[in-house]
């Protein structure tokens, strides 16, 4: 097929990539250019979205499709406790631009740590008890970095298959022997672990996911950590989900286990229930200093501005101040299941991740494209994110969402999912995909 002739057809990621596996890159990026226009044109990619005001339970955006601008539930936002507009934390950033800036120009072991990065690691070790902390520039850079400067050639890291795709790329950085286990398995962990180390002085990481991103479950983590100590191994905790969302205190997962003292090396971001960007890792003193000199990621990383790390104290103040929060966020979440009953989820929500699955046979785009139209903002998730028979919406819950808000979510689903009666047959030869679609 010529680029030219490269027309949108109603078929996945998957199958575009296969037909156009034989072109060249300039052809490929082309053909995915006019794929991406076509289904733009026909009202089945809702990507980019363009959002006008703060970030809230309601945003305005500009309609891709109408180009004006229209008020839409937010559900597929990670700021989930209410801190990306918080008064403490625009109260902290505007008292602080002033004293430190706005900008450093530089990597942290230079000219980029400052004041503010030192105070803020005091702070996040005594959150999450450990001896030392280091801040990175992103979630994906923190994962990088775990995945490539922790193990040596010999040594095994054995992961979750469902950890996130910032850890699955560091694998192919790292030195040591990385192998993947069955989601939440702690059977097949063990049998892992009790693999014979084939060379002397060889170490044994463990890492796993507090809050899966995709599923919204959580690990099996006293098990997890019952393993790692009989086995010697090391317990590496990501928790981006979990950190300020679960926990008596906001602490994450370890500390909503009560096995805080068992994790050796526990990263979190700034980016989810913090609404801000940025990253870190908590773990002893010695594990720390390693990294600060061999984690290349952050070697030859920037460093958080002053602004971004004046707003992740304000947010830390009001996940420490206002617990309140946390125990609405939870009844939110709760009351959402209710009215999802009947639905499939991709697992128990364990935080504030609620994922809902599609039939394989359904066009998820076009549906995204109807939640758009009934004012509902949602993250379609299909593949390569996932499988392409493990497509999902997820829904991402905040505190600021009112009954009425999850209801109508909830109603929105029965309208875009559910069609089942006769007088939808019209409108299911469209959700279908023809040809060799799904």
């Amino acid at each position: 097929m010529s680029v030219k002739g490269f027309e949108y057809k109603p078929i996945g990621m998957r199958e575009l990539l296969e037909r156009s596996a034989h072109l060249n890159f300039r052809q490929r990026a082309e053909a995915l250019a006019r794929y991406l226009d076509a289904a733009h044109s026909a009202r089945q990619e809702t990507y980019l979205r363009e959002v006008v005001s703060p970030m809230d339970r309601e945003v305005v955006v500009r309609d891709p499709f109408t180009k004006e601008m229209r008020h839409m539930l937010m559900f597929a936002s990670n700021n989930y406790v209410g801190a990306a507009n918080h008064p403490r934390v625009l109260e902290k950033i505007r008292g602080g631009i002033s004293e430190y800036g706005v900008g450093l120009g530089g990597p942290p072991l230079l000219n980029g740590y400052s004041r503010l990065m030192r105070e803020l690691e005091d702070r996040l070790s005594a959150q999450t008890g450990k001896e030392a902390t280091m801040i990175f520039s992103s979630g994906y850079l923190a994962n990088l970095a775990l995945a490539s400067a922790l193990p040596f050639s010999r040594d095994r890291f054995y992961y979750d298959e469902l950890h996130h795709a910032s850890f699955h790329d560091g694998t192919h950085l790292g030195r040591g022997h990385f192998e993947a286990f069955p989601h939440n398995d702690t059977n097949a962990l063990e049998t892992l672990l009790r693999q014979e180390a084939e060379l002397p002085n060889a170490s044994t990481f463990v890492t796993v996911e507090g809050v899966y991103s995709m599923d919204g479950d959580l690990c099996p983590l006293p098990e997890i950590t019952r393993l790692c100590k009989e086995h010697d191994a090391l317990l590496v905790l990501d928790d981006a989900h979990g950190t300020g969302v679960i926990g008596e205190n906001g602490a994450g997962t370890a500390e909503h286990f009560g096995v805080e003292d068992e994790v050796d090396i526990i990263m979190g971001t700034f980016s989810k229930a913090i609404a801000m960007t940025g990253a870190f890792i908590s773990a002893s003193e010695e594990i720390i200093k390693l990294l600060r000199f061999f984690a290349r990621p952050y070697i030859f990383s920037a460093a958080l501005p002053p602004v971004a790390l004046l707003a992740v104290h304000g947010a830390l103040d009001v996940i420490e101040n206002e617990p309140e929060r946390r125990q609405r966020l939870r009844k939110n979440v709760r009351y959402l299941i209710s009215l999802l009953e009947g639905f499939e989820l991709a697992a128990p929500p364990g935080a504030a991740i609620v994922s809902v699955m599609v039939p394989e046979w359904m066009n998820i785009r076009y549906a995204n494209y109807m939640f758009h139209q009934q004012g509902i903002f949602l993250g379609a998730i299909e593949y390569p994110a996932v499988p392409e028979n493990k497509q999902r919406f997820r829904v991402s819950v905040m505190v600021n969402h009112t009954r009425k808000d999850l209801e109508r979510v909830a109603a929105a689903f029965k309208t875009c999912l559910l069609y089942t009666s006769d007088a939808a047959d019209d409108l299911l030869l469209v959700l279908v995909w023809g040809g060799g679609g799904w």
